[in-house]
């Protein structure tokens, strides 16, 4: 997990390109003007099994990383800023 954690000020975000829930946080993230790295759980090796040891077994997306190395599940926008504290 370590390999993922994003700098300060930003996120990452594990997601897959036919999910809903990721392209609206996504695109709120880009009006707000929050950096994300995107990590397609499809493409990338090792990436769902991170996600499913995050989310008990689940691949849940979107799943989000923080700087201090903390995640959330299908975060809001306002969960994001806050844990960003932006």
């Amino acid at each position: 997990m370590s390999d993922y954690i994003p700098e300060s000020g930003t996120i990452t975000m594990f997601s897959t390109p036919w999910c809903g829930y990721c392209q609206r946080l996504k695109g709120q993230l880009k009006r707000a003007g929050i950096g994300y790295t995107d990590i397609n759980i499809e493409e990338t090796l090792g990436t769902a099994e991170l996600v499913e040891s995050i989310n008990n077994g689940n691949q849940t997306v979107p799943t989000v990383l923080y700087p201090d190395g903390s995640s959330a599940t299908n975060p809001s926008l306002a969960d994001v800023q806050a844990a960003l504290s932006v």
